[in-house]
């Protein structure tokens, strides 16, 4: 099962993360099959690959709770969908 969720990278008190499709059974910092996008939580910034979300998110991927609030405040689910 291919899911979405943070891939966290930076410096300790640092840290950034990545938002990347990966197989469910990897680690959390293991190869993904796709990054889609940035998440800093200090800042709250967020870039993300609408195209490429939407792609992954109609071909079955499932993603985690935080990554799917992240999702919801950018309106991804109403691309999925309509």
């Amino acid at each position: 099962m291919i899911k979405l969720r943070l891939k966290r990278y930076g410096k300790k008190q640092e840290v950034s993360y990545r938002i990347v499709a990966i197989n469910s059974t990897s680690r959390r910092d293991g190869r993904p099959l796709e990054e889609l996008g940035f998440y800093n939580p200090r800042t709250n910034e967020t870039k993300l690959n609408e195209a490429a979300i939407v792609n992954r998110l109609k071909q079955g991927a499932q993603p985690t709770e935080t990554v799917r609030s992240i999702l919801k405040k950018a309106n991804i689910f109403e691309q999925v969908s309509g």
